[in-house]
């Protein structure tokens, strides 16, 4: 979503990282939570539940030089239910002149909470499409981001930035996460010597005395909060993108003082789009455009189809770009689930950084979002109620953008590379998700499809469950080809009794040796043998900063595998059964039993038991091979 401009050199990885990821990340975040910088109490607005939005038509009239707006929109709607009203979010500080239907006047009410209330002049029944225009004009609240004027190079500029709960602070619409608009044409009055920008296509603009009225068209479902306008005296820079039959205009809307700079920024566009479209799928707008228009504001904001941006710098320009896939193709079902926008365009982003600049970068990237998401103890992906009211916690950088970007790397590492995309790309083509909402159990339900795994456990400790563990591992050579790891964790919150994971190591031995292991860890204590064909010297944990942890360690012991101690005999004297102790992680093979002369008089395969009733009295011996060595016991038969 919207991302602050000091984030401008947020991934550019090729010159070095004058800010970390993280932090940069964190003022995308801070830009994003533009409209409301204080605790709102805005949840679900039940006196808009009864009606489904269908189609938008809003003509507006601005003047970049004045901080007003006029207009007229005209919306239709089904009903849900019978209607004898219909409420509308809009701002008391804008004032509604007059409603109509069909040419009818109706009465209305603005009630003083932010609400238009609509008598309608009959019931309207239960999926019933009627239409109603409203005409409103004013100033819009000054507290809120949602409608704003500035001057750039002295010449005047406007543009909206609705999210979260701005849209009804500039025009009547239904902004709950619950009902996305079929389609929308918006038409823009500005002074002719300005250009216009909105969402979707340009079919027009038409110049009369003094004024331009340009027409622009979006056909694909959209939330309120990702409608919007901004005008002032743009020059236009257009690129191509997509594959045939796929390709589309990347329309760029630039201040002409720094043009140039910027077409030179912008050039990163085009590979992060075909990045994307090879990772993911085919741009969801593809039969629109894509595009930015710069704005006076410090990051950006992914309005579909036209990204409106402070700056240019490629980490900006990703994180907005996969937004169009997630946050606006599929849109967040609730601001609980904003990880599901925020998380996973800050992964995007990562991925511009891993297949453009290399696997190191990509690591530290990685590395610097974790050292911001441990900063803290608490803190979960998932919001709660209280939470989801709040515009700084549904903006937090280190949770709602890093951590949710580090879950899905975890996501990834655990089901691996080919399951992981598979199921992206099946979430993001299910028809009841596509240009629809999504909760995070949506997700959760794709990616268990893909992968055949019950993610319940993963889900609930790190997107749903609070803090990080810290790991303490221990591993030994245990016998020829063998290593023995012993993993341990604490956790810094008591919401999570376990953080179950699949844990990589990576061992090193004489010269150039070494070897990744994965440990699924899944209990406090656990113990791992794996197999590793040299000696260890050294071992690293978490070697590619793939997963979330604080202060974990990773120790070689000096104590080695011996067989004398992994293999117990018992009872010794014995008169009819023998049994053999193994240690965990070692493998029998074979048993070979000896009498006092050496000669062989019984063998036995992988059995640990054996009856003995039938050998001679007196001292005996038996040869145990295992996978880790072989070892000559005594025993005596009585």
């Amino acid at each position: 979503m919207k991302n602050l401009y000091f984030i401008i050199t947020l991934f550019s990885v090729s010159i070095g990282f004058a800010q970390s990821p993280s932090s940069k990340n964190s003022q995308i975040a801070e830009s994003e939570r533009k409209s409301a910088s204080k605790l709102m109490r805005v949840i679900t607005n039940p006196n808009t539940a009864n009606y489904d939005v269908t189609y938008h038509r809003l003509k507006l009239a601005v003047n970049p030089a004045n901080y007003y707006i006029s207009g007229d929109v005209t919306t239709y709607f089904k009903a849900k239910q019978n209607m004898n009203s219909v409420t509308f979010d809009f701002t008391d500080e804008l004032a509604v002149s007059s409603v109509k239907q069909r040419g009818t006047n109706l009465t209305f009410t603005q009630n003083g909470t932010n609400e238009l209330v609509i008598n309608l002049p009959a019931t309207q029944n239960t999926n019933v499409l009627d239409s109603l225009t409203i005409v409103y004009a004013g100033a819009p609240p000054s507290d809120s981001d949602g409608f704003n004027t500035y001057t750039h190079a002295g010449t005047p500029g406007l543009y909206t930035l609705s999210e979260p709960f701005g849209a009804r602070d500039w025009w009547p619409c239904k902004q709950d996460l619950n009902d996305k608009i079929d389609k929308i044409d918006v038409y823009i009055t500005a002074p002719s010597q300005y250009t216009s920008v909105s969402n979707g296509l340009q079919l027009s603009a038409v110049t009369t005395t003094g004024t331009k009225t340009t027409h622009f068209r979006h056909g694909y479902p959209i939330p309120a909060y990702l409608v919007a306008i901004a005008v002032t005296n743009y020059n236009i820079f257009t690129q191509q993108a997509g594959t045939a039959p796929h390709t589309f205009p990347i329309v760029n809307y630039l201040y002409p003082e720094n043009q140039a700079t910027n077409q030179t920024n912008l050039a990163a566009t085009v590979p992060i789009m075909n990045l994307y479209e090879q990772l993911f799928e085919t741009y969801p707008f593809a039969s629109e455009k894509y595009g930015h228009a710069q704005c006076a504001f410090g990051g950006g904001m992914e309005h579909t189809t036209v990204s409106f941006m402070g700056g240019f710098d490629r980490n900006l320009i990703a994180h907005e770009l996969g937004h169009q896939w997630f946050g606006d193709k599929i849109t967040c079902g609730s601001w609980n689930d904003i990880w599901l926008n925020e998380g996973f365009a800050t992964y995007l982003s990562g991925l511009v950084v891993e297949n453009l600049d290399g696997e190191d970068d990509f690591i530290a990237w990685k590395n610097s979002l974790v050292s911001d998401i441990t900063a803290l103890p608490n803190g979960a992906v998932y919001l709660t109620d209280d939470e989801a009211q709040n515009s700084d916690r549904i903006f937090s950088g280190r949770l709602s953008y890093n951590k949710g970007a580090m879950v899905a790397n975890m996501l990834r590492f655990k089901l691996g590379d080919a399951v992981f995309f598979q199921g992206m790309k099946n979430y993001l083509a299910d028809p009841n998700l596509a240009y629809g909402y999504a909760t995070t159990e949506n997700l959760k339900a794709h990616l268990s499809t893909a992968s055949g795994m019950d993610l319940t456990e993963f889900f609930n400790d790190w997107v749903y469950g609070q803090g990080f563990p810290t790991y303490t591992i221990t591993a030994q050579n245990w016998g020829a080809g063998l290593a023995r790891f012993t993993v341990n964790q604490t956790r810094s919150s008591n919401t999570v009794s376990f953080f179950e994971m699949p844990l990589p190591v990576r061992v090193f031995g004489a010269g150039v040796q070494q070897a990744d292991i994965i440990l699924d860890n899944t209990s406090n204590g656990q113990v791992f043998i794996k197999n590793v064909p040299f000696v260890v010297t050294s071992i690293a944990f978490n070697p590619k900063s793939d997963i979330i942890s604080r202060n974990s360690t990773a120790t070689l012991g000096t104590e080695n595998f011996q067989l004398a101690s992994a293999v117990k005999l018992y009872p010794n004297p014995a008169s009819q059964t023998l049994h053999l102790e193994l240690s965990n992680g070692v493998s029998m093979e074979k048993a070979v039993f000896y009498n006092a002369l050496g000669q062989v008089i019984k063998e036995a395969k992988t059995e640990t038991t054996w009856d003995i009733s039938a050998l001679p009295t007196g001292v005996n011996f038996i040869k145990i091979f295992t996978d880790s060595g072989v070892k000559q016991m005594k025993f005596i038969k009585s």
